[in-house]
């Protein structure tokens, strides 16, 4: 078998050469174009539901709002399992699914479905549907801090904060929001950015 593969090889050279030159030209374009990531991401297809629920102790928050979304969303078409994560303040359900599952068509069902379970979850509940990523895609952490802190102006005694540093994460936390944000959510890519720190302003009248 090898001798006489050996002999039609030597027979038609130039055969050989443009099944060679072939090979080489698709070897080579797969190598430019297939993505290669440091930690492959091996997350299966699934679909996160996160919902604010303010002023319930986990225990009220995981009979009210956990296990009801959970409940409504059985049955979907190749849903093979869910886990939930419930905490003060926050409900969390993973909906996994088959491989080969279109994660639009699956996001489309799960947000018709919490719009029937609205009627029932308590007042203020917002039930929203995480970006399409995993953990695994967060690549990226940064901070904002001052080069060179701005001398704080003198306010009225009613309405400062209670040190300039108060005063520095307020600006820092309107930059990270109204500047930095916007900015990042137009680069290809960028799923979601989530910002952690700083301080809220507050008009109290």
């Amino acid at each position: 078998m090898i001798a006489a593969l050996i002999s039609a090889s030597a027979r038609h050279r130039g055969g050989v050469l443009i099944a060679a030159l072939i090979a080489a030209a698709i070897g080579l374009y797969h190598l430019v174009t297939l993505p290669i990531d440091a930690i492959p991401d091996v997350t299966g297809v699934q679909v996160q539901v996160n919902t604010a629920v303010p002023g319930l102790a986990g225990e009220e928050i995981e009979t009210r709002v956990t296990v009801p979304i959970e409940r409504l969303m059985g049955g979907q078409p190749g849903l093979v399992g869910f886990r939930s994560l419930t905490r003060s303040g926050l409900s969390q359900v993973t909906l996994l699914y088959e491989d080969g599952t279109d994660v639009m068509r699956a996001r489309q069902v799960v947000t018709e479905r919490l719009a029937t379970a609205m009627a029932t979850l308590p007042p203020g509940s917002a039930p929203q549907l995480a970006p399409i990523t995993t953990g695994l895609g967060e690549i990226l952490y940064y901070t904002l801090e001052w080069d060179h802190p701005p001398h704080a102006e003198p306010h009225h005694a009613g309405l400062q904060p209670a040190s300039t540093q108060d005063e520095h994460l307020m600006a820092l936390a309107e930059t990270q929001e109204y500047v930095v944000i916007p900015m990042l959510r137009q680069v290809a890519g960028v799923a979601e950015v989530n910002s952690i720190g700083g301080l809220e302003r507050q008009y109290v009248i």
